[in-house]
């Protein structure tokens, strides 16, 4: 690497800055919520670079491919309150700052996962959740659970009926990964954090207003969710049309154990209605838009989430999914088949039991229709060169997660990714990224 493809000390001033607003705080780390209340705080930083790489043309949704390096903070409170027996509110103020690279388009598997919060120059307010849930016991037997973000300390039914309704992120509740899920502790790439092939209804923050109900027992969970969809394609916006915009999901998790150690499966189904354009009819323009082809169209997929616990301290995770690909992509990414796997080590093995040593491998493509309207000059919300030479868009990423003290962790992460957008006259590149992340 050389030393022009380093941030500059004025970019990390620029970032770092939010750090310092909860420094004074350290110590809360070390002490548990109340159980009436809860206050949790988190702050991360993230620099990520790449040089130069092949790019015969580029289209208004390329990756740039030049030298770039782009930077996201974001800062976000988790307040806790609980209300009744069983009932709890939560409500998580988040500022964030930032864009991704290349403004957050060229690779559908996008390598920061906390570009889909930020996007603006200057600090901009959200309000990331507003919900309230109520858990019902199903039985006598409870579990102890500790404070955490948007979880109050006590002791809760093990065999329950939870509901949720509010404001949240449906990856709150739904293909969740003890080893690949967060982008602010773990992988960075969008398709690690979550199934790249659920179209999982959001606005551009990654937040939406919707309902889950979940039904607990000791060696499963069945969940179901129903969401408000963006109006528009990554839109701010919701859809106020519920009878005609609605994204649904099931998913069934299993856990069991396998030679003494922990493992689950979690298959979901989705059916998402929007106001989508079709891929089709926008290849058959002069001048493919499919925006100009929407109308309330349906989307239907399925995936598949394994984790399992191998050793002590050592985890391995696969995802698979796939969506019918025939109507646009609507609020997360431009994968219509997905494949994943890797592997998560915390540092006990070498001294370092808060560090943690990732890394895996995914691979994404597009059904017919996507392709066809891409290969046609079409362009969508986070791919299109103007022209395409298909070929699946595959990605390794590995990361060291460096834990100096309880309440924060310093991470080196880099991917590799291959064919760019599906586009095999593209690339590789090489991204590199740096990342700070406090917790309280």
């Amino acid at each position: 690497m050389n030393a022009g493809m380093l941030p500059s000390m004025n970019q990390w001033g620029r970032s770092l800055w939010w750090l310092a607003l909860l420094g004074e705080g350290a110590g809360l780390a070390r002490g548990e919520a109340p159980e009436e209340w809860s206050l949790h705080a988190q702050s991360t930083a993230i620099e990520q670079w790449h040089g130069g790489f092949t790019s015969p043309y580029a289209g208004p949704s390329s990756l740039e491919p030049t030298r770039e390096d782009k930077h996201t903070v974001t800062l976000t409170f988790f307040l806790g309150r609980r209300l009744w027996t069983g009932g709890e509110f939560y409500y998580n103020p988040e500022i964030t700052q930032g864009t991704g690279l290349s403004d957050t388009v060229g690779a559908a598997g996008f390598p920061n996962g906390e570009a889909t919060r930020a996007g603006a120059k200057t600090p901009e307010y959200n309000t990331a959740r507003l919900f309230v849930r109520q858990t019902f016991a199903l039985g006598s037997v409870s579990e102890k659970i500790e404070s955490d973000q948007n979880q109050l300390a006590g002791a809760r039914p093990a065999e329950r009926l939870t509901l949720t309704l509010g404001k949240l992120s449906a990856a709150d509740v739904f293909d969740t990964n003890t080893y690949s899920h967060d982008p602010r502790t773990q992988f960075l790439n969008w398709a690690l954090m979550s199934n790249g092939a659920w179209d999982f209804p959001a606005d551009t923050k990654g937040y939406t207003a919707g309902f889950t109900a979940e039904w607990t027992q000791v060696a499963r969970t069945l969940r179901y969710g129903a969401f408000m969809e963006p109006k528009e394609a990554n839109g701010r916006p919701l859809d106020q049309h519920v009878s005609k915009a609605l994204g649904q999901i099931f998913e069934w998790e299993e856990r069991y154990t396998f030679a003494g150690h922990a493992g689950a499966l979690r298959p979901f189904v989705y059916w998402n209605r929007a106001d989508m354009g079709s891929y089709a009819a926008a290849s058959r323009l002069a001048a493919p838009d499919v925006t100009l082809t929407r109308a309330y169209r349906a989307k239907v997929g399925a995936g598949l989430n394994w984790e399992q616990e191998v050793a002590k301290d050592i985890g391995v995770f696969a995802r698979a999914g796939f969506n019918d690909g025939r109507n646009e992509t609507w609020a997360f990414t431009e994968i219509d088949r997905t494949l994943s796997a890797g592997m998560s080590v915390k540092g006990a093995r070498w001294g370092r039991a808060g560090d943690t040593f990732g890394a895996a491998v995914l691979a994404n493509g597009l059904a017919g229709d996507h392709r066809r309207y891409l290969a046609a000059g079409g362009v969508g919300f986070i791919v299109g060169d103007g022209r395409l030479a298909y070929a699946p868009e595959g990605i390794f990423e590995t990361y060291y997660d460096w834990k100096p003290v309880a309440w924060l962790a310093l991470a080196a992460d880099y991917q590799f990714v291959d064919h760019p957008a599906y586009n095999r006259a593209r690339g590789p590149v090489s991204v590199f990224a740096v990342r700070a992340h406090v917790a309280y």
